[in-house]
């Protein structure tokens, strides 16, 4: 084990190489060797890599020096206690996305068969639509499809580059990016809800009483204020915040024990805001609705069809179980 950890450390430290000598083509590349290029940018790790590969650290070592020799880049440096892939490693991981796509597809060329699918797909999500949909998705499609991985990545504010690039090849959303290339499909519609603590206040079922209220807001890093915010700030309807949080996982912690209200998502009730008591807005409010988005090129792909297909088939279970109704 000892020998594997300072071969792999051994990959990682040595010196950049020289361009790929003539004798090394284009052929010596293949599928093997582009999924393991993606596993070692994506984990930032020799070990994490093995492991996700179920190979050992020696084999993704000498696999590094094949690509190091093919690319003549050294690809990783170290970075404090991890690796970084260089500039070039970053640019070929995004071609090895699209390679793969393509080799997929060559691969079940008209059809797919879910029973034979051993890989891993890649969604973007955020903690609402990740807790709600994907478990049940995974669970789901591991029925036909006894191999498939999940990898979750979070979506943000997604990008059409993060689709057109590969780095996911679904994304759930209720911002879809604006791209002519891009196809969305919409899911259901939320609604929202005021959340409350039902042993520290009553409800401010009247709008007097949730404009005397402290409110807490959620205010993402990436995807800023939440839509309801800016919809309620239009309306004239000014509130007093006594905190803001940078995702749904940090309110609980604040809204339990206050006379805090929050105005959230409704299916929050469902997962991370299990618990806490409710009041419809005293003022109308806009839908919350949810989307799913890929790009074009995956349109008439079988897999990705059967993804979609199973995708939608979870919805309606999911909102079941969440207590929320049927979708719209």
């Amino acid at each position: 084990m000892a020998g594997s950890v300072r071969r792999a450390a051994a990959a990682i430290n040595g010196p950049i190489l020289m361009p790929p000598m003539s004798g090394i083509d284009h052929s010596d590349i293949d599928g093997r060797l582009l999924q393991l290029l993606l596993a070692v940018v994506e984990e930032r790790s020799v070990t994490r890599a093995a492991a996700r590969l179920d190979v050992t650290q020696s084999a993704v070592s000498h696999q590094l020096d094949r690509l190091r020799a093919i690319t003549g880049d050294a690809l990783f440096v170290k970075s404090g206690r991890g690796i970084v892939p260089t500039a070039r490693a970053e640019a070929l991981a995004v071609q090895a996305r699209r390679l793969l796509d393509e080799l997929r597809a060559f691969a079940q060329g008209g059809s797919f068969d879910p029973a034979a699918f051993d890989g891993t797909v890649t969604i973007a999500a955020n903690d609402l639509q990740r807790d709600l949909l994907l478990p049940l998705l995974l669970h789901h499609a591991r029925v036909r499809a006894p191999k498939l991985a999940l990898r979750i990545v979070p979506s943000g504010v997604p990008s059409a580059g993060m689709l057109r690039d590969g780095e996911c090849l679904l994304a759930i959303t209720p911002r879809p990016p604006d791209a002519a290339d891009l196809v969305q499909r919409r899911l259901f519609d939320d609604r929202y809800l005021v959340y409350f603590d039902a042993k520290a206040r009553r409800p401010p079922k009247t709008l007097d009483a949730y404009l005397a209220a402290e409110h807490l807001a959620v205010h993402h890093e990436t995807r800023g204020r939440l839509d309801i915010d800016r919809f309620i700030d239009e309306r004239g309807i000014r509130r007093r915040f006594a905190v803001t949080v940078a995702g749904f996982s940090g309110v609980a912690p604040f809204l339990r024990g206050s006379e805090f209200v929050a105005t959230l998502p409704g299916l929050l009730r469902a997962g991370l805001l299990r618990g806490f008591a409710t009041a419809e807005p005293p003022f109308p409010c806009p839908p919350n609705p949810m989307f799913m988005v890929w790009h074009q090129r995956h349109q008439a792909d079988p897999m990705h069809r059967w993804l979609r297909e199973e995708l939608l088939a979870i919805v309606a279970p999911a909102l079941a179980a969440a207590e929320i109704g049927p979708p719209r």
